[in-house]
């Protein structure tokens, strides 16, 4: 699956494995209305299909900066109303991320800004460079995040923290982002897309189904109580009892080989 798009780049690195990459260098992967309408059609696409991928890799062009948040330039003399329609794309957009049945890891170079961070929030996890930076500067603008920020950054950070954040708009590290959990591991710089590129083919290399499950179960789950939660898993569970994978599984396991999983 290589779908072309205006603002972004598609390719496979390996077996199962999309990487989609922010295409906007020279406005250091700034989110104009187009980006917005592109990440919408393709991950509202993989909720319905997911085509054969197991998992997708969220990156920007250029090195200098992930997506640096809303492309002002573009923003500049917009009406009340053309801005209110253009931030429900990147809205959906970013839901359309969160929704996708195929595990989604942000790989994040130089700077994940308003938007840009919000959108990686989205992301199952984030790995990212030791010189990436962050930061939710909305409210210099005269603005709040409203691309899930108050939300995830809350979820991932703790409430405390990310009103410290969004209140200051002051940007923090790399480091500082991995000690409060905003990001799951911080690589040297050089070695994020390897490494990330790497753990995408380690994840793909399992059965599918079951990885898409267990998916369902941790982020509907999380959301609920305890009670409801569990019952959420088992139905996930049962969903793969019937699966060819799980045969597989379990055969690959007695034979002492490596399992072939299809997906169904």
């Amino acid at each position: 699956m290589q779908p072309r798009f205006e603002t972004l780049l598609c390719d496979m690195p390996s077996e199962h494995v999309l990487r989609v990459t922010l295409n906007r260098p020279d406005s250091a992967n700034a989110l104009n209305t187009q980006m917005g309408r592109d990440l919408l059609a393709l991950f509202s696409g993989l909720i319905l299909d997911q085509q054969g991928l197991r998992c997708i890799v969220l990156t920007g062009a250029g090195g200098r900066a992930f997506c640096a948040g809303g492309d002002l330039k573009e923003r500049n003399g917009m009406s009340d109303a053309d801005w209110q329609l253009q931030h429900a794309v990147f809205e959906q957009a970013f839901y359309a991320i969160g929704d996708c049945p195929v595990p989604v890891i942000a790989a994040i170079e130089g700077a994940a800004y308003g938007g840009g961070l919000e959108m990686a929030l989205f992301a199952d996890f984030i790995h990212c460079s030791a010189s990436a930076r962050f930061a939710m500067p909305e409210a210099r603008l005269g603005i709040i995040p409203g691309g899930g920020g108050t939300q995830n950054l809350a979820r991932a950070a703790g409430l405390r923290r990310a009103k410290e954040l969004i209140f200051a708009c002051e940007p923090f590290t790399a480091e500082e982002a991995a000690a409060w959990g905003i990001v799951n591991r911080v690589w040297p710089d050089g070695e994020l897309e390897a490494g990330v590129l790497a753990l995408a083919a380690r994840i793909a290399a399992h059965a599918p189904v079951a990885v898409r499950q267990a998916k369902r179960a941790m982020s509907l789950g999380i959301e609920t109580d305890l009670r409801t939660g569990l019952g959420i898993e088992v139905e996930a569970y049962n969903r793969t009892v019937p699966t060819e994978d799980r045969r597989e599984g379990v055969l690959a396991y007695n034979e002492k080989r490596t399992p072939k999983f299809t997906g169904r």
